[in-house]
């Protein structure tokens, strides 16, 4: 880390004010050719003119110092904050490269906060996602792991599993005889409670996803339901191609939508049925995929005519999506023929007619998606930090038979296991080619 970086922190186009980040040893005296020399106080804005490498003029800026190690990186940062726009920014980036400073990687930034020890793994991938962030109920999570709980859970749970390991080592160093009674007991309540613990995390991670990354909802039936004209409703303009001939639609139509605080982004899938058509079979394969990942699955079925295999089938697969909170839709209420609801006991049940109003249908749905986003719980927000946790509840789920037959040795190398996987969420110990992986995610500029 001894070269001096320099990136535009903020998004490109045209705006009131663009951020240019320099960092590194050297970052003072480069920032201080643009400004002829001019005295720059710590952490004090400093209204000033900036000249590029010809003394032209280039703008009249803020500018900030922050001296190491007091600064987001640990290292010496000076931010210029000028007029918005792509071009004055850039021509003063150019000027920065020339004296010396190097064109910053993606997620560079970061990554030196992290190496200097400013901020732990939880913190930089809450600061990325801070960014990609689908919802207000997203952000409130990701403040919270900013602040440090998810680290802090970590470490407790770390702290209790090394306790656990000092016991078995202790164990295994004396004779049986010579060991309180209940201590064995002990260690197996202690091991259920860390157990229990890292089992609702990753349970509650995974179903509370889309909080983060925006949540996924197919609309499915079988031909001419009316999953079309419902899509088109709810975006309030024509999307779809509505028609009453069945098959229409063969292939997902995908589009974002927001509903109360959230961004959801919406399937209308092709009708699931017995297709003999090449294409419109690969499209109902494709409704069948959705069922499987979506996390909230709209089942439209036509309320004006009877209910049939076809229904049931579509019925069928809507049962066995566990992971998913299901709608069920009867549209085409106007003109309703089936009054027999016992086949959808036990599901949620909304009735509309989707060429007057949608309406009933989007409170449901939002509804559904305040309830999945609401929660004190803790979350995990990342693939790698959901992985690394399910290590390291396996890992201890292996140490419970080696504990019950008193085989120390062999429950300690799991618990072992466990502590390290729980330290690749924080600050692992394989540091090169992983951290340029997941710091290569962030943007320009962090």
């Amino acid at each position: 880390m001894s070269t001096t970086i320099a990136a535009i922190a903020t998004a490109s186009g045209v705006g009131s004010i663009a951020i240019i980040r320099v960092s590194g040893s050297n970052a003072l005296s480069i920032a201080s050719k643009l400004i002829n020399g001019k005295e720059l106080k710590v952490r004090e804005a400093t209204l000033t003119s900036i000249y590029n490498r010809e003394n032209t003029l280039i703008d009249h800026a803020i500018v900030i110092y922050f001296k190491a190690p007091n600064s987001f990186t640990g290292e010496d940062i000076v931010e210029f904050q000028c007029h918005g726009g792509i071009v004055i920014a850039q021509e003063i980036l150019d000027t920065l490269t020339f004296y010396g400073a190097q064109l910053a990687k993606p997620g560079e930034f970061s990554q030196r906060a992290f190496l200097n020890g400013k901020i732990d793994l939880t913190e930089a991938e809450a600061i990325a996602k801070m960014i990609e962030t689908k919802s207000v109920d997203g952000a409130k999570v990701l403040a919270r792991q900013l602040k440090g709980e998810l680290k802090e859970f970590i470490s407790s749970t770390r702290d209790k599993l090394i306790g656990l390991l000092a016991h078995s080592e202790v164990m295994i160093d004396y004779a049986e005889e010579d060991m309180p009674e209940d201590i064995l007991l002990n260690l197996q309540n202690s091991l259920e409670d860390v157990k229990q613990k890292l089992e609702d995390i990753v349970k509650s991670s995974i179903r509370r996803r889309g909080v983060i990354e925006g949540f996924w909802l197919a609309i499915v039936g079988k031909p001419n339901v009316g999953k079309s004209s419902i899509l088109n409703k709810m975006l309030n303009y024509d999307r779809a191609i509505v028609s009453d001939i069945a098959g229409t639609t063969r292939d997902s139509i995908e589009e974002q939508i927001k509903i109360g605080s959230h961004i959801v982004r919406v399937a209308d899938t092709a009708g699931i049925r017995d297709a003999s058509d090449v294409i419109e079979k690969l499209g109902v394969e494709r409704s069948i995929q959705w069922l499987e990942e979506s996390d909230i699955i709209v089942a439209v079925f036509d309320a004006s005519r009877d209910f049939d295999d076809e229904d049931l089938k579509v019925l069928n697969l809507v049962k066995e999506a566990k992971d998913s909170q299901v709608l069920i839709v009867l549209n085409k209420i106007d003109r309703a023929k089936n009054t027999n609801l016992e086949q959808f006991n036990g599901f949620e049940l909304v009735k509309i007619s989707a060429k007057e109003s949608v309406e009933p249908l989007i409170e449901k749905i939002e509804e559904l998606l305040n309830s999945l986003s609401k929660s004190d719980e803790l979350m995990l927000i990342s693939t790698r930090q959901i992985e690394s946790v399910t290590k390291a509840f396996k890992e201890i789920e292996e140490s419970r038979e080696p504990l019950l037959n008193n085989e120390l040795e062999f429950f300690s190398y799991h618990i072992n296991s466990a502590i390290e996987a729980l330290n690749e969420i924080t600050r692992p110990y394989r540091h090169e080619e992983m951290l340029d992986k997941m710091f290569g995610e962030f943007c320009l500029g962090k």
